[in-house]
């Protein structure tokens, strides 16, 4: 590889490690496990972790999500997604829902964060009142 390249490659390295760490965090009252509404307010989501999310441990938990009138969201297809803003990657693993609940109770199983820090943790639910967002600052 030539002098140039070399100096081509660090560049576009820095670009892509200063762009990754240009995310904002979010005011103090923009953290925790909900209640959240999702971003075109047709649901409102909470996260019931089954014991203190930890960096570096496999979890479950459970998401509760009813629609904007209150009413108990059964049987919605949840997308479960998230990352790092500041650091510019992904969750470590491919959470899923595994199963329903009733009264608009699901289990997500799979969840690992790999370090602390802020981390978001994405839904994206399709369910009676359509598609839409939510998504839940962590603090680790």
């Amino acid at each position: 590889m030539k002098a140039s390249q070399y100096y081509t490659a660090a560049c576009l390295a820095a670009l892509v490690f200063s762009v990754a760490g240009c995310a904002t965090r979010p005011a103090a009252g923009e953290f925790g496990v909900g209640p959240r509404t999702s971003a075109e307010r047709r649901y409102v989501a909470t996260l019931q972790p089954q014991q203190v999310l930890r960096p570096r441990q496999l979890q479950s938990m459970r998401v509760s999500i009813v629609d904007a009138r209150g009413q108990a969201v059964n049987d919605a297809n949840i997308l479960v997604d998230g990352g790092m803003p500041q650091h510019g990657h992904g969750l470590p693993t491919k959470p899923r829902v595994t199963k329903s609940l009733g009264g608009g109770l699901y289990e997500i199983e799979g969840v690992r964060f790999n370090m602390g820090g802020w981390w978001e943790f994405k839904l994206a639910i399709n369910g009676v009142a359509g598609a839409d967002t939510v998504t839940f600052n962590l603090d680790l």
